[in-house]
């Protein structure tokens, strides 16, 4: 098995980055199928629409029927794509990638889609997630005379595959679903199919729509809006789908006995006009901010938000409470996530670059601002100290999350437990820590109780350590793995 096509590569800076205060996404996929369609520029849009998800590479892959082209490159999608690279993906089938790493380091080889020729053909690969016993399955592989590429967890799919090759590429794919454990939602593109597949416990969200005499598949439905294609629905834990001129198909590969669908999708990571397993991403983060505001009634003159994460919840605290809430900060909408950071004596620069506290909104009041999460506390203590330096008299923060504890092993970067405030001090230490006059983390039992009867369907590990998949140790095996 050999990789195919090519792709260009870039000089990025270590260490561009800052370590972040929030819980770093996964990846975004974006797949469509359609006769007569412009699938590239179809897939640029849908992945543009997924950028949140993943911002250090893109990707698309594009089949005519013949052969599968590949164009992918670090960067923000219209940096990844310009006119002419579009033009030269050709095809009616299209997936495409957008990054952030999990397992395996920043680097171009490790960008997505995977395009590799094997016995059957060439297949491409998109996913979204982590596996969680890659030790044992690189180590197997690796010891049978597999040849990995990149650092990425994704490759060991594609060699099982190309391992259960004797087989249609179905029966291969629910096979891999029996070896593989951890978070994976996958598409994945052949000479003539789209085919969908989503892990057992539905950790990482995925949703097909029509388009036309076509179909699209997408992370979130907001990309299917984007593209105009209307949502069918969910791909179905354990399920595969497969899209090619017969028509769509269903396949139920594997049972699932217990579903456990990330509870940050609606926390945090979802666009707010997204729509996932039955559950509008607004509309629960509405309620978060009223269950906060039954939770802890806390008596002061303005409700403000941590744009744009803490917006809705900040709203759903001020309907519930009756306090008037007033925008506080104005967000600087043209900095992206990954804007190059200033030197370290210039970092509340860096935040009020983002972050820009209204004065007249601020001064003389008590102020109770509601944001999604804390993580490591550096970025919130900085935000604190903007408000009283505008005159606040007194400053609250509401969490629409429980206290983040664990780290994630299913597709989210949570930094390690030793980075997490929350596993290392008490509510007190960092209220004291970050300045504030109250500090308050929504319950995780008055969480799970917007969702009513799904409340069970979650996966709440980062607040718990209750992993619904076990954590595979690396061991010898783990010697072999690869740094760029």
């Amino acid at each position: 098995m050999r990789a195919s096509g090519g792709f260009s590569t870039v000089n990025m800076p270590e260490n561009r980055i800052e370590k972040p205060d929030k819980p770093r996404e996964e990846c975004g996929i974006f797949g469509v199928y359609g006769k007569n369609m412009d699938v590239s520029r179809i897939t640029y849009y849908g992945l543009y629409a997924l950028q949140h998800r993943g911002q250090e590479s893109a990707g698309i892959a594009v089949s005519d029927g013949k052969k599968v082209m590949l164009h992918k490159d670090m960067g923000l999608v219209p940096e990844v794509f310009s006119q002419e690279q579009l033009d030269k993906l050709k095809g009616h089938i299209a997936i495409g990638h957008v990054r952030y790493s999990t397992t395996g380091s920043s680097h171009p080889i490790n960008a997505q889609p995977l395009v590799f020729r094997y016995a059957k053909g060439t297949l491409g690969l998109a996913h979204n997630g982590n596996i969680t016993n890659i030790w044992d399955l690189r180590s197997q592989l690796t010891s049978t005379g597999s040849v990995f590429q990149s650092t990425t967890d994704s490759e060991v799919i594609v060699n099982l595959v190309a391992r259960y090759s004797q087989n249609t590429l179905e029966e291969a794919l629910a096979k891999c679903m029996i070896d593989v454990k951890g978070a994976y939602s996958l598409l994945l593109i052949t000479e003539t199919s789209l085919i969908a597949v989503r892990d057992t416990y539905g950790f990482r969200p995925l949703s097909i729509g029509k388009l036309g005499d076509g179909y699209v598949v997408a992370s979130e439905s907001c990309a299917l809006d984007t593209v105009g294609a209307t949502k069918l629905r969910d791909v179905g834990p354990g399920e595969i789908i497969i899209i090619n001129d017969k028509g769509i198909r269903s396949i139920r590969a594997l049972s699932s006995r217990k579903k456990a669908h990330c509870i940050f999708e609606y926390i945090y990571f979802a666009r707010p006009d997204s729509e996932m397993d039955g559950f509008q991403i607004s509309q629960v983060r509405r309620e978060m901010g009223r269950q906060l505001a039954r939770e802890y009634p806390v008596d002061v003159d303005i409700v403000v938000a941590v744009p744009d994460s803490g917006t809705t919840a900040a709203r759903g605290y001020a309907d519930e409470s009756g306090i008037p809430f007033e925008e506080g900060l104005m967000k600087n909408r043209y900095i992206g996530r990954t804007f190059i950071q200033p030197s370290q004596d210039m970092r509340e620069m860096g935040v009020r670059l983002k972050l820009n506290p209204m004065k007249h909104v601020l001064e003389g009041k008590r102020v109770l601002m509601v944001d999604d999460s804390l993580v490591r506390g550096t970025t919130s203590s900085k935000i604190v100290k903007m408000l009283r330096d505008c005159g606040a008299r007194e400053v609250y923060l509401c969490l629409s999350s429980p206290p983040v504890v664990k780290s994630c092993h299913y597709g989210i970067d949570t930094s390690n437990e030793s980075e997490l405030v929350a596993a290392q001090k008490s509510v007190e230490q960092i209220k004291n820590l970050i300045g504030v006059d109250g500090l308050y983390y929504l319950s995780l039992e008055g969480l799970l109780n917007i969702f009513a009867k799904d409340r069970d369907n979650f996966c709440t590990a980062c607040f718990n350590g209750d992993y619904p998949v076990e954590i595979a140790k690396p061991g010898n095996s783990g010697k072999f793995m690869l740094e760029w």
